[in-house]
C-alpha cells in the first residue's frame, strides 16, 4: 500500500471516489475532468498549505483525502489540519484502509507541527461518524455552512 501526494493522473480516480455514494461505486471513466477540476487541482498542487493525498495499491487509487493546514493564534500559534473529502472505494471498505489513510494523514499533520486535526461530516453519514469516533475524533462543535453560489 502506497500513501502519497496525488498526481494529475490520479484526478479521474479521485473524482470517482468523491462521486460515489455510501453504497455505490462510480467508475473513474464515468467522471469527467472539467476545466474547473483542473483549476482546483492546480491550485491545491501549487499551495504549500494544501495536499491531496491518495492511498494506492497496484496502481489503483483506493482512497483519498485533502489536508489543509490553517495557521491561527489558538493552539499556541500552531497550525491545525483540516481534513476534507475522505473517501475509500466502496468495494474496499471495512478492511482498515480508512483507518490507515487517516492515521497517515495524522502523522503527516504531526510532522508539520499541527496541534489539532479537525473535520466535518454530513449529518446523514452515520457510518462515517462511527468511524471517526472509533479513531478518537470527538463531536466538539456544531458546524454551519452558508452556500455562496
Amino acid at each position: 500500500m502506497i500513501f502519497r501526494t496525488a498526481t494529475r493522473q490520479d484526478l479521474p480516480a479521485v473524482l470517482a471516489l468523491l462521486a460515489q455514494s455510501d453504497d455505490a461505486e462510480a467508475s473513474p471513466g464515468a467522471c469527467e475532468v472539467t476545466e474547473a477540476h483542473e483549476r482546483a487541482y492546480a491550485a491545491i498542487e501549487a499551495d504549500a498549505r494544501n495536499e491531496l493525498l491518495v492511498l494506492v495499491e497496484d496502481g489503483t487509487v483506493l482512497g483519498c483525502l485533502q489536508l489543509t493546514y490553517i495557521p491561527g493564534l489558538g493552539q499556541g500559534g500552531r497550525e491545525r489540519a483540516l481534513v476534507e473529502a475522505v473517501r475509500i472505494r466502496a468495494d474496499r471498505r471495512g478492511r482498515g484502509l480508512g483507518a490507515e489513510l487517516m492515521e497517515r494523514a495524522a502523522d503527516r499533520a504531526r510532522e508539520r507541527g499541527c496541534g489539532l486535526m479537525q473535520l466535518t461530516s454530513n449529518k446523514h453519514r452515520t457510518a462515517a461518524h462511527r468511524f471517526y469516533e472509533r479513531l478518537g475524533f470527538a463531536r466538539s462543535h456544531e458546524g454551519f455552512k452558508l452556500p455562496l453560489a
